[in-house]
């Protein structure tokens, strides 16, 4: 399974969250289709949403996401 990181921030409003904006991992065979069709995704960690943002070098990631690729690696 290859994963690379999603162009969509996940703004919470959460007391936890401070509002961070975060970039998820995907499936990277489905990040060019939801960017061009607006087609949904699901990251790693579970969260939905349609591609609308490229990461940069040093964007913050979700952590769960992290965690989860983490293990598939090691796999």
């Amino acid at each position: 399974m290859s994963a690379e990181t999603v162009e969509r921030p996940d703004v919470r409003d959460s007391g936890t969250d401070e509002g961070e904006q975060v970039f998820h991992y995907v499936r990277k065979n489905r990040i060019a289709e939801s960017a061009v069709m607006g087609t949904m995704v699901e990251a790693l960690c579970g969260e939905i949403f349609p591609v609308t943002r490229t990461p940069k070098p040093g964007s913050p990631v979700c952590e769960r996401c992290k965690e989860i690729y983490a293990q598939l690696r090691k796999a």
